[in-house]
């Protein structure tokens, strides 16, 4: 079968591969769409993602496709089910599986990352992080179901009202996602800052932001604002931002990956005297079903922030930045007829 292998730092090669055997509690998926992140051009580059990815590997940790065969201690689910896969694996047993902090395991493995994903025609899951899509939502939309589950585990670490307003720094895709996902969990009024103009208007006009900024245009964030600030970019001025932004008792949830050796500075007084919550956010545990859940009650809108439609070929493209402004990429491997 053909796949899409990550042979080395910054190669990505198409080879043609044995089609995987499937143990006796796996699922074996035929692809359909694979979404491509933040974490595949890390890992790409030979950074990190939730885990190393040791090459060859094959990449693509965001997918959904068609159940082709099961395991035989498998039961959740049969052959012809449509369904997405939480990437990952937790092993159980250390301190932190063991206190309920599966997403900081000390021996996580993930679909796409230490074992091979959806960059090919057919991969292999455990059972117990295959699920079923509901019949209203399409595999495209599908595919995108770990990163909504990702911004879904942020949003379940805040405490959360109708009267707060809320701000999110980034306007890629990740924080698009937010937009939306704070209006579903009943926030009144969710501003945006981005610095794509087309971006900023298609999230004023079509989901119901109320403000937005446009930071390279000089825009400023209101000081001392916002109850709730999501930063979705990871860099270290707008992580700033988001503290500046932040009103009094509010809560700031960084989100954006940031690189492994960045700083930010923030007054420590500032943080006492506004009595500020500052939240991380790591992977996305025990989401899927709410993230499903959102998607099937039409609260998302996922396939408008879906801006490029790829195969294996244009891949490298992609990761080498050649395709300009993308707002989210998916690679179509079998598509909705997988």
């Amino acid at each position: 079968m053909e796949a899409l292998v990550l042979t080395g730092t910054k190669e990505l090669n198409v080879k043609d591969i044995d089609r995987p055997e499937v143990l006796p509690n796996e699922v074996l998926v035929h692809t359909a769409f694979a979404g491509i992140c933040g974490t595949d051009h890390a890992l790409y580059a030979g950074l990190p993602g939730s885990a190393d990815a040791v090459p060859p590997i094959v990449l693509g940790h965001e997918n959904s496709g068609v159940v082709a065969e099961v395991g035989d201690a498998v039961t959740n689910v049969k052959v012809g089910d449509r369904v997405t896969v939480d990437p990952n694996i937790y092993c159980g047993q250390c301190k932190y599986c063991r206190t309920g902090r599966p997403e900081l395991c000390e021996n996580l493995s993930a679909v796409g990352v230490t074992r091979d994903g959806g960059f090919e025609e057919y991969f292999t899951a455990p059972a117990s992080v295959v699920y079923p899509i509901p019949d209203n939502v399409s595999l495209k939309s599908a595919s995108v179901v770990e990163p909504i589950s990702c911004a879904v585990h942020g949003i379940k670490l805040l405490k959360l009202s109708p009267y707060q307003k809320a701000l999110v720094i980034g306007d890629g895709f990740m924080g698009e996602l937010f937009v939306q996902i704070l209006q579903a969990y009943g926030i009144h009024q969710v501003d945006l800052a981005g610095i794509v103009d087309e971006k900023l208007a298609m999230n004023k006009s079509q989901f119901g932001v109320k403000n937005t900024f446009n930071t390279n245009n000089g825009d400023q964030i209101p000081a001392e604002e916002y109850d709730v600030v999501i930063e979705a970019v990871g860099m270290p001025q707008t992580q700033e931002e988001a503290i500046a932004s932040a009103a009094r008792g509010a809560q700031v949830l960084m989100f954006g990956v940031g690189g492994p050796d960045a700083t930010f500075e923030m007054n420590t007084y500032e943080i006492f005297q506004k009595q500020l919550t500052i939240q991380g956010s790591f992977i996305n545990p025990n989401s899927f079903e709410d993230s499903l859940a959102l998607l099937s009650s039409g609260k998302l809108n996922v396939e408008a922030l879906m801006s490029h439609e790829l195969d294996y070929k244009t891949v490298d493209d992609f990761v080498n930045g050649k395709l300009g402004v993308v707002s989210k990429a998916v690679v179509k491997v079998g598509g909705e007829e997988a």
